[in-house]
């Protein structure tokens, strides 16, 4: 008998953490209103947040995929074997014979 991680809910958080983490930089560092030197445009708090998310929310997928990998590896280590019997259990009202 093994429990594994569900990864679903790891890749979810991790994504979770991404966008988390794409707010808190872009309104970590306050910008500028100069138009980028290497474009010459301007880019808003919007587009600056959208940049960033399409960078953290791929990272933090990659590193809660590996956490979760790493669970399940872990519980791989104590799995153990188990014998399940099968019962059928019927009811009988009182009275009827069987």
């Amino acid at each position: 008998m093994r429990r594994a991680p569900k990864i679903s809910v790891f890749l979810l958080a991790g994504a979770a953490l991404g966008i988390v983490a794409a707010m808190g930089l872009t309104f970590a560092f306050g910008g500028t209103e100069d138009a980028s030197p290497n474009t010459g445009l301007e880019y808003s708090q919007g587009q600056v947040f959208g940049f960033l998310a399409l960078i953290c929310i791929p990272v933090g997928l990659a590193v809660a995929g590996l956490i979760a990998l790493l669970f399940d590896r872990s519980s791989s280590r104590h799995a153990r074997e188990v014998t399940v019997s099968h019962e059928s259990v019927t009811d009988n009202p009182a009275g009827d014979p069987a």
